[in-house]
């Protein structure tokens, strides 16, 4: 499943906003239904773990110059779940990239 977000805030903001967010998607997607651990393997390539419904799914992040792309491999078993899951993904994906509320 492949979800781009696109902004206009520019690599280095887009990934300063995933940096200091990011945590935030942890427990989040799909009203719960599921667990998300993020890490960093590089200046723009978090790493996603995803596990739903008993299943773990790995998955990248990809900032870009103008978007940022969620990655995310689903099991053939969840395959029924990938709408619910990229509307969820793409729902936080904006929020982490939105200005911080004051």
């Amino acid at each position: 499943m492949r979800v781009a977000i696109p902004h206009n805030l520019g690599r280095e903001e887009a990934r300063r906003r995933l940096r200091e967010r990011g945590h935030e998607v942890a427990g989040q997607v799909s009203g719960g239904l599921a667990r998300v651990t993020t890490g960093w393997q590089g200046e723009d390539r978090m790493t996603i773990t995803v596990e739903a419904l008993g299943q773990e799914m790995g998955g990248l992040v990809e900032i870009e110059d103008s978007q940022v792309v969620f990655e995310v491999e689903l099991p053939g078993a969840l395959s029924f779940v990938e709408p619910m899951m990229a509307g969820a993904i793409r729902q936080q994906g904006q929020k982490l990239l939105a200005p911080p509320k004051d």
